[in-house]
């Protein structure tokens, strides 16, 4: 895992990409650290961590696009299989590559509170909470971008899905406002998306019948609950949405409150993500 964590690392720091990521974030931070806390006069860094959390749209799709995508367009994968190490390993080791790519810039940002309070009173705790939430944010978009990375061999293809991801994750408090609260478009939601997991557990096994039982079951389950309880699913599809959000998690953190249940999430997003990266390659690995 060591040797796959310093290769990803030094052909990250060998290129631009590292330094580029670093240079995106800074250059915003500062932007918005001088239009808050400069010309507004506001103590809350915290507000410019919000801010910037946006950037993750688009940064974290060119930095996780060629993780795993590259290696398969360039038929260098095989050399990943031949290597004395599990799938697990290699997939963390790459994992914990772009993380401290990651952790570089969030450095750095923890610097600018300690500058603001040479001027003025800032709310360091505050300030901090809000950073260690932007950077468990960043850790488990970086872990689905990994993911996405890993189910194509391109990567303006891996980039673009990313993309949609992130934009989609972004805005999911705002689209859950619009999704109507009655029972009936709740109970047509979930079985919308349990159709949508079923095929993709048959992608994954190529077991039809298994992936078929499982969807049926769910559904079945999905329409005893609302024969039993309708009232069950009045508002639930907005309230999962809203509760999906990594961003609106994060926001909990802006308001000044450490919030352990956002940190237990993220973590279990990254774990549940780099568990899925390892499916897929230990699939695509024993289909080739």
């Amino acid at each position: 895992m060591g040797s796959v964590y310093r290769h990803e690392l030094s052909s990250a720091f060998t290129g631009l990409t590292a330094y580029v990521f670093s240079a995106f974030l800074l250059l915003f931070g500062g932007i918005y650290t001088m239009a808050y806390n400069i010309s507004m006069r506001l103590a809350n860094f915290e507000l410019v961590l919000q801010s910037i959390s946006f950037l993750f749209i688009i940064i974290i799709p060119v930095v996780t696009m060629r993780t795993l995508a590259e290696e398969r367009h360039q038929k260098t994968e095989q050399l990943l299989y031949a290597l004395p190490l599990t799938m697990t390993q290699v997939v963390v080791g790459k994992y914990l590559a772009l993380v401290t790519q990651f952790l570089l810039p969030v450095a750095i940002l923890g610097l600018y509170p300690l500058a603001l309070k040479l001027f003025g009173q800032v709310p360091m705790e505050a300030a901090y909470a809000a950073l260690t939430g932007f950077f468990f944010l960043g850790a488990a978009l970086l872990a689905i971008g990994l993911f996405i990375s890993s189910v194509t061999e391109s990567q303006s293809v891996a980039a673009g899905l990313c993309f949609v991801v992130m934009l989609l994750n972004y805005f999911l408090e705002s689209l859950a406002e619009l999704v109507p609260g009655t029972a009936a478009a709740s109970l047509a939601a979930f079985g919308a998306i349990v159709i949508l997991v079923g095929f993709g557990i048959y992608s994954m096994t190529k077991n039809a019948v298994f992936s078929a039982v499982l969807t049926m079951l769910a559904l079945a389950g999905n329409l005893l609950v609302y024969a039993w309880r309708a009232s069950v699913f009045e508002g639930l599809f907005a309230s999962v949405i809203r509760e999906l959000s990594l961003f609106s998690r994060f926001y909990t953190f802006v308001t000044g409150v450490f919030d352990w249940t956002a940190v237990v999430y993220d973590l279990t997003v990254i774990a549940l993500f780099l568990v899925l990266t390892v499916e897929a390659m230990e699939k695509r690995r024993w289909s080739e």
